[in-house]
């Protein structure tokens, strides 16, 4: 079964309006804990490539 264009597009129409937006409320604390979450993933890399690439480079020091 296949709609209309122009039905297709009062449903999106009628979907979109059921969208309830997070408040500014709810948003700072979700970007927040991303950005620190972010922040520690990024250290923690870090620190793994740095131990790795020590690593690597003493065994290739060895031959």
């Amino acid at each position: 079964m296949s709609i209309s264009p122009i039905q297709f597009f009062r449903q999106v129409k009628q979907e979109a309006k059921k969208v309830t937006w997070p408040t500014r409320k709810e948003v700072i604390p979700t970007c927040t804990m991303v950005i620190v979450l972010v922040a520690i993933a990024t250290a923690f890399f870090f620190a793994v490539d740095m131990v790795l690439g020590w690593g690597v480079d003493k065994i290739l020091q060895l031959g």
